[in-house]
């Protein structure tokens, strides 16, 4: 799920770790490191150095505020032929891109920076990130910067306000989700699925133009394009971050190749085709873009929607049970301001207006205003979702204190916010957990098994999905400038040899199927962020597990623990305040690694071996790159 940071969810590569301090009631950060020794001349630099980021933190927090409110507008109340909402958002943004990629900021960030021995480290930290956010929107080339706010203002509302038609009826996407998780009937499931899938018929050339863009700004900055910028947020190049992310396939492909073929035949038997397939049809997969199998599987007794309709349960105690939460490990209650401000449930059918359906967490103002904008039904996967989102929502809270400046108000590096995000919403999951909620019987016999398939189905299919063909695609795109005229067809055949999947019929194109995610449109080239997160996750969890809980991986409780609140706390309270590798090691005491994810599955692959036997393998045994 998505979280929103200001316009870019972005942190440096760190060099050292910090000391930051506050002065002046919150409104001013002490920018020297304690106990550095300046010589007179150097002294007056540091004073100069620290007026000008005293200065740019304060109006970054204001601009930040200005954004976040017109964006928000935007995405929560769009009415057809309404153009001020997204001309408000237009003109924001462009005094955000006015101010973050001024030439005199760059100027003066580049000169201090060729003073930088002379500074103290969170003083470069924060230029660094002062330079790192004009790459975005350098007015060196002001009119490309302008032009790109448009076309990204545009692209969105012809994404977020599309009608979705079914059956001559309009449906929202939560009614498409229904039946391809639902519906045994193929046909209908390829009626949703071709309806899920035409929004990206309008969005063909918005892309490419976008991509144009998005290119030509970074590179006024000395980017060879926008995925090696949003890659370096990592300190990698874009190559670097290929590298890492086929090794991460690599290590779990095998596990992935077994699940591939189970899928093949247990869909099958479940639409009663009797010759299985060599590919996945995309249809016939429980979410548009096969990035989740995990609907595929029910685990007996252990059926949360269920316990949820039983219970009587309603959206809100949906929230307000993540909260409950949070608060059981130590964190401090949400505000008011989040249930006053925030747009948490569906719009009534009767409504309008349209709203953005996609879950996503905001710091609207780097401080205390803190919103989620979701569409919460009373059913497990938004039960899940709640407690991730929340988790984004926490990191924003813990990271507002006065020891972090507004501009580093951030995660260790974006991974961090959805690594510790989706931890939080997994261990929700777990049978001790809603034990000791009261939601499952302590007595209940769950198929252990099929419980691990089915979070296999889940966290392996979409790693997968993260580090191949959502990565694999923007990287062509924007560093291999991928034709416009082969946008869909290299699409599909990414699709095909990353996770063995196939349409269901030819996609010229007429169609952009990449396009129908909206991180492509919105949220470009950081996908790669959710595989990295998706590795670091299972460490956290597997240190909490063994050396906080002292309970195996698979069958923990978060709930009440106090320690786990301090552990976590600590990593988000720093916010982007030095090294993430540094800050991993600290706390876990190991560099980023997928054995811990891999020991977690572990037990899956023999079962899985097992019911495969006798079945044709379609994926080459060795990973195609």
């Amino acid at each position: 799920m998505k979280y929103v940071h200001l316009l870019h969810n972005s942190t440096i590569m760190k060099n050292k770790v910090l000391f930051v301090m506050a002065i002046a009631a919150g409104t001013a950060f002490s920018l020297v490191n304690c106990g550095d020794n300046h010589t007179t001349g150097s002294g007056n630099l540091s004073a100069e150095v620290d007026s000008f980021l005293v200065s740019y933190n304060n109006k970054y927090k204001e601009l930040s505020a200005i954004t976040n409110e017109a964006q928000w507008k935007l995405l929560t109340h769009m009415e057809e032929g309404d153009t001020v909402s997204s001309k408000n958002a237009e003109n924001a943004q462009k005094l955000y891109a006015d101010f973050t990629g001024s030439v005199e900021n760059i100027e003066k960030a580049k000169a201090f920076l060729a003073k930088k021995d002379s500074l103290s480290p969170i003083q470069v930290e924060q230029l660094e990130h002062i330079m790192y956010f004009a790459g975005a929107n350098p007015m060196t080339d002001s009119v490309t910067v302008k032009d790109k706010i448009a076309a990204e203002t545009d692209a969105t509302k012809k994404l977020y306000e599309f009608k979705y038609m079914l059956g001559g009826k309009e449906v929202t996407k939560n009614d498409i989700d229904k039946v391809l998780r639902d519906e045994n009937d193929v046909n209908k499931r390829l009626a949703a699925w071709n309806t899920a899938k035409s929004v990206g018929d309008s969005l063909h050339n918005p892309l490419a133009n976008l991509r144009m863009l998005r290119n030509r700004v970074v590179q006024g900055l000395n980017y060879s394009d926008y995925f090696t910028y949003q890659v370096a947020d990592y300190g990698m190049n874009a190559d670097e971050m290929m590298t890492l992310l086929r090794q991460i396939n690599d290590e779990i492909y095998p596990l992935y190749r077994e699940l591939h073929t189970w899928a093949r035949y247990e869909l099958a038997r479940k639409y009663g085709v009797s010759e299985v397939p060599d590919y996945l049809p995309a249809h016939w997969l429980p979410n548009q873009w096969g990035q989740d199998w995990s609907d595929i599987v029910s685990v007996e007794g252990f059926d949360l929607d269920k316990i949820i309709e039983e219970k009587k349960y309603d959206s809100m105690w949906v929230v307000q049970q993540a909260e409950r939460y949070y608060v059981s490990m130590g964190f401090a209650p949400l505000p008011k301001t989040f249930y006053d401000k925030s747009d948490l449930f569906p719009l009534p059918v009767t409504a309008k207006y349209k709203k953005n359906n996609h879950a996503s967490a905001w710091h609207m103002d780097l401080d205390n205003d803190v919103r989620s904008l979701m569409s919460v039904q009373p059913n497990a996967r938004w039960y899940e979702t709640t407690h991730h989102e929340l988790g984004h929502i926490y990191y924003y809270m813990q990271y507002s204190n006065p020891n972090v400046p507004y501009i580093l108000r951030e995660g260790a590096n974006r991974a961090y916010h959805e690594a510790l995000g989706t931890m939080f919403g997994m261990a929700a999951m777990q049978k001790p957990f809603l034990e000791g909620l009261g939601l499952v019987d302590a007595s209940l016999k769950i198929d252990t098994t099929q419980q691990l398939l089915k979070e296999a189905l889940r966290y392996i299919v979409a790693l997968n999905w993260q580090a191949g063909t959502m990565s694999e695609f923007e990287y062509e795109l924007y560093t291999k400038n991928l034709p416009e005229s082969e946008f869909n067809k290299r699409w599909w055949e990414i699709v095909k040899r990353e996770q063995g999947i196939v349409a269901p019929m030819e996609r010229d194109e007429t169609h952009c199927d990449a396009a129908t995610k909206t991180h492509i449109i919105d949220d470009p080239a950081q996908y790669y962020d959710y595989a990295l997160s998706s590795v670091l996750m299972f460490q956290f969890h597997d240190y909490i597990s063994k050396n906080i809980l002292k309970q195996e991986p698979r069958f923990t409780n978060y709930y009440g623990n106090k320690e786990i609140g301090n552990f976590i706390g600590g990593m988000m309270a720093v916010g982007g305040v030095g090294d993430w590798r540094a800050l991993l090691k600290e706390k876990t005491g190991q560099e980023m690694t997928a054995k811990p994810m891999l020991d977690y599955f572990s037990p899956l692959m023999s079962w899985l071996k097992k019911q495969n036997e006798g079945r044709k393998y379609t994926l080459p045994e060795q990973r195609a790159h």
